[in-house]
Parts: C-alpha cells; sequence; structure tokens
C-alpha cells in the first residue's frame, strides 16, 4: 500500500528508486521487450500461454522480493538471461526454435536440440542465484554451500516435470504436446534433468574455483563444514522422547 501523506510518498518513492538501480531497470526492459516480442503471433498460441503462465507467476514474484531480500546484480542478470531463454522457446514452441535444429546438425542430432539447450542453462544460470539465497538465510559454509544448491536445482528440474506432465495430461492434447517438448523421448524428463545437474554442477565448480583462489578462509571453512560438531546428538526418536511421544 502506497503512503497517504506527500512526505511519505516521496521516502517511499526513493526507497524504491534506491533499491531499483538503472541496472536493473534495464534488465527489466530488456525482458519486458523480449517478452512482447514472443507475444507477436507465437507459432502455437494455446503453448506460448501454458508457458507463459509461470513466467506470469514467477517474474512478480522476483520483482516484489526484491524489495526485501535484494539479490546481486549478477543474480539477477543470470536470471533474466535463462527467462528470456524461455520466451524465445514460448514463441515458437521449444521443438520449432530456428536455433535448435542449427543445434541438431552441429550434434547431429534426431531432434532439435533448443529444449536440451535451456534446461541445460536452467541448471547453469539459476544455481547461483539459487546459492546466494541458500547461503545467506542458512548461513551455510564450506562443502555444503556448493552441494547443496545442485540438490536444489535438481529438485526444482524434477518438480517441474511434474507440472510438465500433469499440464499435458489436463490440457488439449496438441498444445499438451508442444508444452511438454519431448519430441516422442521417452526418457526425456530424465535427460532433461540430468541436463540441469550437470549445467549446476558446471557453475558451481567455477564458483569454488573462483573462492579457492580468493577466499583466504576457503580451506578453514570447507574443513570446518566436514567436520562433525561436538555437541552433535541423535535425532528423531531422541527427540520423540524427550517431546514425551513414547
Amino acid at each position: 500500500m502506497i503512503p497517504a501523506t506527500s512526505t511519505s510518498y516521496q521516502i517511499y518513492a526513493m526507497k524504491l528508486k534506491l533499491q531499483i538501480s538503472n541496472y536493473k531497470l534495464s534488465l527489466i526492459a530488456v525482458f519486458a521487450a523480449v517478452w512482447a516480442w514472443s507475444a507477436i503471433s507465437p507459432n502455437h498460441f494455446d503453448g506460448w500461454v501454458l508457458e507463459n503462465i509461470l513466467v506470469l507467476i514467477f517474474v512478480p514474484i522476483v520483482l516484489l522480493t526484491g524489495f526485501y531480500f535484494r539479490l546481486s546484480d549478477l543474480s539477477y542478470t543470470l536470471i533474466t538471461v535463462f527467462m528470456i531463454l524461455h520466451v524465445i522457446g514460448s514463441h515458437y514452441t521449444y521443438a520449432e526454435v530456428p536455433f535448435g535444429f542449427v543445434l541438431q546438425d552441429w550434434w547431429g542430432a534426431s531432434r532439435n536440440m533448443y529444449d536440451r539447450l535451456v534446461h541445460f542453462s536452467f541448471g547453469l544460470l539459476f544455481v547461483y542465484p539459487v546459492r546466494e539465497v541458500f547461503v545467506r538465510i542458512t548461513k551455510v559454509k564450506g562443502f555444503w554451500g556448493y552441494y547443496l544448491p545442485i540438490e536444489l536445482i535438481l529438485s526444482f528440474a524434477g518438480f517441474y516435470e511434474i507440472i510438465e506432465w500433469i499440464v499435458a495430461r489436463i490440457v488439449d492434447p496438441h498444445a499438451g504436446l508442444a508444452f511438454l517438448g519431448a519430441q516422442g523421448d521417452i526418457w526425456d524428463a530424465q535427460k532433461d534433468m540430468v541436463l540441469a545437474v550437470i549445467g549446476a554442477t558446471v557453475t558451481m565448480f567455477i564458483f569454488l574455483l573462483i573462492n579457492m583462489k580468493y577466499n583466504p578462509n576457503f580451506k578453514q571453512e570447507f574443513k570446518e563444514s566436514l567436520k562433525i560438531p561436538k555437541d552433535d546428538h541423535p535425532l528423531g526418536e531422541e527427540k520423540l522422547k524427550k517431546w514425551k511421544w513414547f
């Protein structure tokens, strides 16, 4: 809600201006332009609508949460690049993106490879923003700050495949197949998840090397993260006993 008084409104506007830098506004403008282009005569309108439902949910969440939990410009850049790749796929459908056919020729594949590229890019580009949120909230350091973000990417990739399956089951078959983008591959979901994990692993390995070089506490933090604390004790039934459940 916007404050009622003129003075408080000016303060509110100044806070918004401080939080949204020119660079972030540029990212928003670029994405909005690509999204508007994607909405102009898409190859399959029903498929475009389905692909953009998640966009219309996810993008406002990123924008709104940015006022309370701002990410780095790097994270917002990586998110924007991935979302642009996604809306390009929504315009043509993933199975018909022209660059995907170029990749198909390069790899000697039997299918359009744009879908594979985007799933790989999901892991490659999204794992750093995921890591940033994860590390800042949990304060975790060392090994777990690199490994668990990859696990989260795998979880998100699996969750998306479940969404694809549910949507394909309940909508018009033609739109469902366009949204699914399996192109006749019965192992499409598994391959997409593997590519996301590979992409995430590549990014985390790069940042591990960067931290190894520039973080003077890297070795100590990594070593400490693998130690079992001295005050560690079992949970499970021990905790239930403490709560007198049995």
